[in-house]
């Protein structure tokens, strides 16, 4: 007797407890390890022991945070709710969610499901839902996405689906998902995208699909996507990628390709133009890559936008091409840690501007090629963290050796650095070449500069032209050399070339010698007066 009359009890407070608690200024039962904020109309739960929802809280709370509890099951009790703008179940037990149980939800902008033990959700389960904007359905067991499964959702603007099981989407399961920005699938076991599926995210900005087992990505598996700004496929299997991977993509200002296998062949080097079509992209990430050997010159010149590369643990990676990173006139954050890089140029990137690098872990060979390097590292060390710092490896003398700390006669560097030495060359061959330009000018406006220097500059031409003459008149007295207005070529070779010809002595009396025809010619010419005005 007295149990029935227990069971009536609990029975009429069940249905008259909505009524009391709703009452104006009336305040809800707090569970044990909650925390029942009337004014913020807020309550909050942590790790307990609470099995169900409980059904004594404020009626008007807008915010229910109830996680690392055992609840099992989303009953009727949440209809008691109606306020709600946020319910965060995470981290229970719940292993299914009933058909349109959150109908009278209508105010609810968050609902958070992840890390439970739901398998199957179907597209009745959110229905009514119309303001929802957030849905994390993140560490569950679901399997598959169905036909249309979130088409109720209109509004909803970031879906959570990472970390399930899912190895199948139907072309149309984003269907009606026309404000969806954020879509996490990633760490499932997704093994192909139909083509189709992601063409009604008109808005998608950001997409991870990374820990799958893709291998490859259809061509057109991203076509329609133009607001796309952040792709990671990082660890998803890819055995390949072509350059029509990522048509579509014109707007993706990040992209992630970190940690897949990548073997084929064409990808044992990063080639001209890899990420054609992204030119808004700035950050890239290539890590991982089992066979990646080289980068070629102009590999990252179609994306004048990067900021941001991360080329890192690339086993195999020894060859960065003269140019492999030109065109980047934004470029900030450099990470190319753990490859097998053995040397970097000075040339290959502007060090100097750069916020953070990292060529940590890498077999460098230290020497006079590196000095540079050290002169960057102690004019600037705060671009070298502890994390970060820059080991010698090669030659075995310096090996685990800090090259900062290396000097440079130790380096090998005896001579001029080579960057110097080809200053000072041209700076000698731009001498030269000024100089030998001066002389030519001089020299073909000789006139010119006779006529600008004046009568005083041509008249002291003429005297030391004098002096010349007269010590060449004293030096050959037996020439006929004695005219102050004409210079030495108005001498008389004749006479002189004769008397050599026909020495007497001087006792005897000299007879007139007939002289060739040939002689009489060559005194004729040489008794022409040249006017000093003419040289």
């Amino acid at each position: 007797m007295a149990r029935s009359v227990l069971l009536v009890i609990v029975t009429l407070w069940c249905v008259l407890a909505p009524s009391v608690i709703a009452a104006p200024g009336s305040r809800g039962y707090c569970p044990s390890r909650c925390v029942c904020d009337d004014v913020k109309l807020h309550v909050t739960c942590g790790e307990g022991e609470l099995d169900v929802l409980p059904i004594a809280l404020n009626p008007a709370i807008e915010r229910l945070v109830i996680k690392f509890n055992r609840i099992k099951a989303i009953d009727s009790s949440i209809q008691f709710y109606t306020e709600l703008t946020m319910l965060d179940l995470s981290y229970n037990h719940l292993l299914g969610i009933p058909k349109s149980i959150f109908v009278y939800q209508r105010r609810l902008l968050q609902l958070h499901l992840n890390n439970n033990k739901i398998s199957a959700i179907g597209n009745k389960t959110f229905a009514g839902m119309d303001e929802l904007r957030v849905l994390n359905l993140r560490g569950n067991f679901i399997e598959s996405v169905t036909k249309r499964l979130f088409a109720s959702l209109s509004k909803l603007e970031e879906l959570n689906l990472g970390e399930n099981q899912i190895s199948t989407l139907h072309p149309d399961a984003f269907e009606g998902l026309t404000s969806l920005r954020i879509l996490h699938l990633d760490d499932n076991a997704i093994n192909t995208i139909p083509t189709p599926s992601f063409r009604p995210l008109r808005l998608l900005a950001e997409l991870y699909l990374g820990l799958n087992t893709l291998y490859t990505i259809q061509t057109g598996a991203f076509e329609g996507l133009q607001h796309l700004r952040r792709l990671d496929v990082r660890g998803s299997m890819l055995v390949n990628l072509t350059i029509d991977t990522f048509r579509g993509l014109e707007n993706v200002r990040s992209l992630d390709i970190s940690d897949n296998h990548l073997l084929k062949n064409d990808f044992e080097t990063i080639p001209e133009g890899a990420f054609y079509g992204l030119a808004n992209l700035r950050k890239v990430s290539v890590t991982g890559a089992l066979n990646l050997q080289r980068i070629q010159a102009g590999a990252f010149a179609s994306n004048p936008n990067l900021d941001t590369i991360v080329i890192a643990s690339n086993r195999l990676l020894a060859e960065l091409d003269e140019g492999a990173f030109a065109g980047l006139p934004h470029i900030e954050n450099v990470i190319l840690r753990d490859n097998a890089i053995r040397t970097f140029r000075e040339e290959l990137l502007p060090w100097k501007q750069l916020r953070n690098f990292d060529i940590s872990g890498n077999p460098l060979v230290c020497n006079c090629h590196m000095r540079w390097m050290k002169d960057l590292l102690r004019a600037k060390p705060e671009i070298e963290t502890e994390q970060s710092q820059v080991i010698c490896q090669h030659p075995e003398r310096f090996a685990g050796e800090p090259l900062r700390e290396i000097s440079s006669e130790l380096l090998g560097c005896h001579q001029r650095p080579s960057k110097d030495r080809a200053v000072v060359g041209a700076v000698l061959v731009a001498s030269a070449a000024s100089l030998t330009t001066f002389i030519l000018v001089a020299y073909r406006l000789r006139h010119r500069l006779v006529d600008v220097l004046g009568p005083e500059w041509h008249n002291k031409r003429n005297s030391l032209k004098e002096e010349k003459d007269l010590e060449f008149g004293k030096a050959f007295p037996e020439i006929e050399y004695h005219q102050p207005n004409y210079n030495i070529y108005t001498c008389n070779y004749q006479q002189m070339y004769a008397g050599k010809l026909h020495y007497q002595h001087p006792q005897q009396p000299q007879q007139p010698q007939p002289q060739p025809q040939q002689y009489q010619q060559e005194q004729h010419i040489y008794e022409t007066p040249i006017p000093v005005s003419d040289l």
